[in-house]
């Protein structure tokens, strides 16, 4: 049971390990520093994109097109949507999933697929557009995109493949 528990690749290479997680971590600290500590919804996404530079560095989501477009794809739809007046609970529900939906189809579309921008879509529209969070979330896109391509060739992927059932 131990041995399922880490992935056998820990070991050797527990030095990427450490340092892609301790750079995710500094990513993470300057998107929390841009952004005060304030829109903790769109820093949560920026969080995933971390994740997915440094834990997933070769899969295409990690791609600087998918980062930055995917990021810019959300802020855009959650501005916009963030402008459109709503009183009901319910229609404010139906607003933020639109804003959602509006930029997954525009990311699919332009090949700008990057999961967690969808989060900033919603973050956006849900704190409502300033230039703050528009700055926040410009420079934690721009130091994630920096950083995987300075280093794209010291990153290791760590995501181990799904083991294959063994045949009875």
């Amino acid at each position: 049971m131990f041995e399922r528990t880490f992935d056998r690749r820990f070991g050797p290479h527990w030095l990427n390990y450490v340092l892609q997680s301790v750079l995710a971590a500094a990513s993470v600290f300057v998107v929390l520093v841009a952004l005060r500590q304030q829109h903790l919804v769109v820093a949560a996404s920026l969080a995933a994109t971390a994740f997915t530079v440094f834990v997933m560095p070769g899969s295409v989501t990690a791609s600087t097109r998918n980062v930055v477009g995917g990021h810019l794809v959300g802020l855009v739809f959650g501005a916009a949507f963030a402008l459109i007046p709503q009183q009901a609970a319910l229609a404010q529900d139906a607003i933020y999933a639109l804003a959602v939906g509006c930029a997954m189809i525009v990311m699919t579309a332009t090949n700008t697929e990057h999961p967690p921008a969808a989060g900033t879509a919603l973050g956006v529209v849900i704190a409502g557009f300033s230039v703050r969070l528009v700055l926040g979330v410009v420079v934690g896109v721009v130091v994630l995109a920096v950083i995987h391509r300075m280093l794209r060739s010291l990153l290791r992927d760590l995501i181990a493949a799904p083991e294959k059932p063994k045949d009875s």
